[in-house]
């Protein structure tokens, strides 16, 4: 039997999917890490616990279904986008925790950036806005506080990387220092046109070029890992969303997905043409498979899973992520309770690095129930809010939304988000879309399957239909929007 192993780097754990040479999901192997926040808007992570956990992962899966390294064709990866780790060539170790996507403290950079009258340039050559969100303020940041680090990258003793870089360092013992191409269009170093790093934007953030990963297509052969004496190739990098893109078998233009994991992220195919915002959409690469490029609208919900544990592990009011259901559907059926969970500002289509979370519509008679729905409902009118934005911009007329993620297996929450969108949502059978986007691509590369084997084994597990009445519908959306409208500008622009 032939296998691809996944590995999914994620916000909150590292995971390791085993998948047959039928494109079945054979064995999945999991361990979460520790989140760290040093200060209020701080997200850091251990970069030597995520390479332990992904490798701990990996090695289990294996060995719990007793696989011979030379039965495994290739290695896919995906992994969370956006947050950045800075470590020393020669020691191999980081020089600072790797700072989050989620993390807030560069606002004040872009904001300096935005005022010297830069956000155009940022714009016109990677698609996206000038946000703390992506990585290239995050290194600027390192550079500047940890002592002696811009001495080191100077002399060109620092390497950058996105999570997949480091993963990829590490498993090929220090051989390889790359990146693909979907990773590198979420860095604001990268043009997504020229397919090539920025001599104008890194000289905005005053980074060296020598710290950056070369950038590949993502169905590149990129490094070996080497067990048992076995070569294993990694033939395939996607971050996570332009995974689960790649999963759900978006290949087409027009064809939109939904992840609901920690954030929220949707994800619209347009093909080889890249597709310009006029309203806080982000253009991004696709995926470059070989000489072809294609691109992507995606709109970013930065917490949306996120809110779900920390009602969990913040409130403490619900002991698992899937007790949610059960409270919200005891809930009283009022719906004026309305949860912003702007706890690391707001993405997608309002750009505020500060706003906060807040509750509104609070009376005596609220309890714990409707807390717990609010916050359900915020995942389905966040991505509303994107979806709709996406429409506008596109002119796609939207026949279905394809879901994948934890969260969409929540049915309360999946038949709100129809009636919501006023269409139907599709629930895949499998809704490891991610993991299984980073398989399939690898699987390709070892000429394993095609583009059409994926669309053939994709299957509708169940279809969510609006049961929605228009004037309730709108009267919700109302609220919501005038909620969200009272959590933007919280905090001025020096209180980090």
């Amino acid at each position: 039997m032939d296998y691809i192993i996944a590995l999914d780097q994620g916000t909150t754990s590292s995971r390791a999917i085993l998948v047959d040479g039928s494109g079945s999901i054979v064995g999945i192997a999991q361990k979460e890490f520790t989140q760290i926040f040093p200060k209020s808007g701080w997200v850091e992570h251990d970069p030597a616990e995520i390479w332990r956990t992904q490798e701990e992962v990996l090695q289990e899966v294996i060995r719990e279904h007793k696989v011979e390294p030379a039965s495994i064709k290739a290695i896919g990866i995906t992994n969370q986008r956006e947050t950045t780790v800075v470590w020393n060539r020669k020691t191999g170790k980081p020089i600072y925790n790797a700072i989050v996507w989620q993390d807030k403290r560069t606002a004040s950079i872009c904001e300096r950036l935005k005022k010297a009258g830069h956000e155009a340039m940022v714009k016109q050559q990677t698609g996206l806005v000038l946000d703390s969100y992506f990585s290239g303020t995050k290194v600027h940041w390192i550079l500047d506080k940890v002592p002696g680090a811009r001495a080191l990258a100077e002399a060109g003793d620092l390497a950058f990387g996105t999570i997949d870089s480091w993963l990829v360092w590490n498993l090929s013992g220090g051989k390889a220092h790359c990146t693909d191409y979907t990773n590198a269009s979420r860095t604001l170093l990268f043009d997504i046109e020229q397919l090539q790093w920025s001599k104008d934007l890194l000289s905005m953030l005053d980074i060296p070029e020598a710290m950056l990963p070369e950038a590949k297509p993502s169905n590149s052969h990129f490094a070996d890992y080497v067990l048992d004496g076995h070569q294993i190739p990694v033939r395939g990098i996607l971050g996570d969303q332009q995974a689960a893109l790649f999963g759900q078998g978006c290949f087409a233009a027009g064809e939109a997905k939904n992840t609901y994991g920690t954030g929220c992220f949707i994800l619209m195919n347009t093909g080889p043409e890249r597709q310009n915002s006029a309203h806080g959409l982000l253009s991004t690469i696709a995926w470059g498979l070989d000489d072809t490029v294609e691109y992507a609208l995606e709109g970013s919900i930065f917490i949306a899973g996120a809110a779900v544990q920390w009602l969990r592990d913040g409130l403490r009011i619900i002991d698992d992520a899937k007790d949610s259901t059960y409270f919200a559907l005891k809930a009283r059926d009022k719906d004026n309770v309305y949860l912003v969970p702007a706890f690391a500002g707001l993405g997608t289509p309002y750009w505020d690095m500060y706003s906060r979370g807040a509750i509104f519509g609070l009376t005596r008679d609220t309890g714990k129930d409707e807390i717990i729905k609010a916050t359900l409902e915020s995942l389905a009118f966040q991505s509303m809010d994107v979806i709709k934005t996406m429409i506008d911009d596109s002119g796609l007329d939207l026949q279905a939304l394809k879901v994948d993620g934890g969260a969409a297996a929540n049915d309360v929450l999946m038949q709100f988000q129809a009636d919501l969108l006023d269409v139907p949502v599709e629930r895949p059978e499998v809704l490891e879309s991610t993991a299984m986007g980073a398989a399939y691509l690898a699987g390709m590369g070892a000429g394993l399957w095609t583009k059409e084997d994926i669309l053939a084994r994709r299957a509708i597990e169940k279809t969510f239909s609006p049961d929605m009445d228009a004037a309730l519908r709108e009267k919700r959306c109302r609220y919501w929007k005038r909620a969200v409208e009272r959590t933007m500008g919280w905090l001025d622009e020096d209180d980090e």
